[in-house]
């Protein structure tokens, strides 16, 4: 794989850090676009950073995206930017729209026009399936968006279909359900969870603030989806792919196991529900089938619930000086 070279949008957040290791360590030449912020946060990717070519770049700006098509000339680009958090979608619905959902379109038409045989991956999400009515969902699941930010992602999917079909470029969508991290935003419930027991147990603070503990999700772990995103642009045609663990847990469940694993079990003293967090239309229950990529990939999820939220709640600790219990 020595001989190819991939582009990241995203490539500081969580998933573009995990995916800029993985294709580094397989020999490829990695170009990263970046915003151009007055202090960028280059954290996620420090073990990489001497090996990644950094270019500046916005999806909401057409010229810069395609400079950085024309420049790293990629034979893969995996697109992971995006206005990404649920809430932050509800406030500022133009903006996610503009980012999430016309920046694809934007990308799409520079690697049209400079990178025409690059293979597309297009980072897609399970709140796109939003207000389910069947479970699991599938690649056949109809899409029924329940946010901004859903509804953006839904424009990107069929913004990728369309390119595949009318240009017969090769773009693939990943339909991602929820994957975690110790490198995910602290705006996330799952890491606001882990940070805040980590604080908690550090005498920092009392309590934790929440909205609803009902909502089921399919949580995984993220390196996991970087190897199917790499493994999506390696199949030999362009198709679209879940990736799930196939289990759902309550915000409840995750809550009850972080702070268990912290050695405290009487959780209920320390979180208050504030409805400020509940989202203006809730999606309740996502859990994904990843058949389709463990037949046609060989992919499936290997880390679980439990050690998620262990291997997170282990690292927060961590950070605020406190040994793993």
């Amino acid at each position: 794989m020595a001989d190819r070279s991939a582009l990241i949008t995203g490539v500081t957040g969580q998933d573009g850090s995990y995916l800029a290791e993985l294709l580094v360590g397989l020999g490829y030449r990695v170009t990263g676009i970046v915003r151009r912020l007055s202090s960028p946060n280059l954290t996620n990717i420090s073990s990489v950073l001497s090996d990644v070519q950094l270019v500046d770049g916005d999806l909401m700006d057409q010229s810069s995206i395609s400079q950085a098509v024309k420049v790293s000339q990629p034979d893969e680009v995996y697109n992971l930017a995006a206005q990404s958090f649920v809430a932050t979608s509800f406030a500022q619905p133009v903006l996610t729209g503009e980012i999430t959902g016309l920046g694809t379109l934007r990308l799409l038409e520079a690697v049209r026009a400079n990178a025409p045989t690059a293979r597309v991956y297009q980072a897609s999400s399970s709140e796109m399936f939003g207000h389910v009515l069947t479970e699991p969902q599938d690649e056949q699941t109809p899409f029924h968006p329940r946010s901004p930010y859903g509804v953006a992602k839904v424009y990107s999917y069929w913004a990728s279909v369309n390119y595949r079909e009318a240009y017969s470029m090769y773009v693939a969508n990943g339909i991602l359900f929820n994957h975690e991290s110790p490198r995910r935003g602290l705006e996330f419930v799952t890491r606001k969870i882990t940070d805040g027991v980590a604080q908690i147990v550090a005498g920092k603070t009392k309590t934790l603030r929440l909205g609803n503990l009902d909502a089921r999700r399919d949580w995984g772990y993220a390196p996991d989806y970087a190897d199917l995103m790499h493994r999506t642009l390696a199949a030999p045609t362009p198709d679209d792919y879940v990736g799930a663990t196939g289990e759902s847990h309550s915000v409840r469940e995750f809550v009850e196991v972080a702070f268990h694993l912290a050695g405290i079990d009487d959780w209920e003293k320390h979180v208050i529900i504030d409805p400020q967090y509940n989202r203006p239309s809730e999606v309740f229950n996502l859990r994904g089938n990843a058949n389709k990529a463990k037949r046609t990939l060989g992919w499936e999820a290997k880390t679980r619930f439990a050690d998620l939220v262990r291997i997170m709640v282990e690292a927060d600790l961590q950070r605020y000086g406190i040994a793993s219990r």
